[in-house]
């Protein structure tokens, strides 16, 4: 990326993703599934930018949201769009327009513990049922035809949804809801919509959960699930298992958010996609931040540490460290534009 805007005070070159001399303490948080990505990041940028800290609270994405719109943040990570409802409040914090850009994509995995078995075919509607306490265990006949090669134990099952409000939860519920409506009568919300079953805070707080109960079923991250097994999704004909190349079909068959300003990309993902190898139970984790700042040390540091997630070099590091899917090349040089646009006012 070309040079744009001004360098700070300190002479810091501020070329994007090549930005150096930066300083001072730039605050973010958010969504808990960019966590290992951002220790890429960070690790990474604050090498060429020795004079910089970087913080980035695990809040979850509602909070992250939240806190960048009351100015305790100066950029926020979020695994869904900022809503029609929120905007207001963040353009009156930011005093002109907000920068959302899609910066990590990871497929949301379904993954189970349940003793001897390795792999498990579902579709949409038992996935559903089986969070909706539906189906309770896992010799079910509904389980049992999707997987005659199985050996099924007479197991309760026990469902792992997320305690906090979170990006995650909202992206795996718009996927029961849209893929499976009259099995999944909820909305898409933050917040899990069903009582019971077993409950965790944050992306990792899920993933222990279902690895120290036998019989559990949760979603999380699939970049974060470790060794846990994790199910093969019915998308068409065929069952997928998540992978960064089956989400990255995913957000390149889906429309973007219509009646957004021209700084905004988010994406509406097509969750109904029948294209052969895409996952499409997935997140699509976005960077929030503002189009200008107050002050030119914040502008330049949001700007540079941005500039370098969105680009080339820092969709590489996460896709290696965090094995996240790259942005597509016409996304990321969109968001490459957007992002070069940060500046003071």
């Amino acid at each position: 990326m070309s040079a744009c805007g001004a360098s700070n005070e300190d002479g810091a070159s501020d070329d994007g993703a090549g930005a150096t001399g930066l300083s001072g303490n730039l605050k973010g948080g958010g969504a808990t599934s960019q966590e290992k990505a951002q220790e890429a990041w960070k690790t990474a940028f604050q090498g060429q930018n020795s004079g910089l800290t970087i913080d980035y609270a695990l809040l979850g994405s509602t909070d992250g949201r939240s806190q960048f719109t009351s100015g305790a943040l100066s950029f926020a990570g979020s695994d869904s769009y900022i809503s029609d409802e929120e905007i207001d409040a963040a353009k009156e914090r930011c005093g002109g327009n907000i920068v959302e850009v899609p910066a990590y994509i990871s497929s949301i995995a379904v993954a189970f513990n349940i003793p001897d078995v390795d792999t498990l075919n579902l579709d949409a509607t038992t996935i559903a049922q089986i969070f909706d306490g539906k189906i309770a265990n896992w010799n079910d006949k509904a389980i049992a035809a999707q997987n005659p090669d199985v050996k099924l134990p007479d197991l309760k099952i026990a469902p792992v949804h997320r305690a906090d409000d979170s990006g995650t939860t909202k992206n795996f519920t718009d996927y029961l809801g849209k893929v499976a409506p009259e099995a999944w009568k909820y909305e898409a919300e933050d917040a899990f919509p069903v009582s019971g079953g077993l409950s965790a805070e944050g992306t990792s707080g899920v993933v222990k959960q279902i690895g120290d109960t036998d019989g559990a079923i949760g979603y999380a991250d699939a970049s974060q699930t470790g060794d846990l097994d994790v199910v093969s999704v019915k998308v068409g004909e065929e069952y997928v298992a998540p992978s960064p190349e089956g989400a990255a079909k995913t957000v390149a068959v889906s429309p973007v958010v219509e009646g957004r300003d021209e700084t905004d990309i988010a994406v509406d993902v097509d969750r109904n996609t029948t294209e052969a190898g895409a996952y499409p139970v997935i997140l699509l984790s976005y960077l929030i931040a503002c189009e200008t700042y107050e002050d030119q040390a914040e502008a330049d540091n949001v700007k540079g540490y941005l500039s370098y997630i969105v680009s080339d070099e820092g969709q590489a590091e996460s896709a290696e460290f965090a094995g996240s899917a790259k942005l597509a090349p016409e996304t990321a040089s969109k968001a490459q534009e957007i992002v070069a646009g940060i500046a003071a006012k």
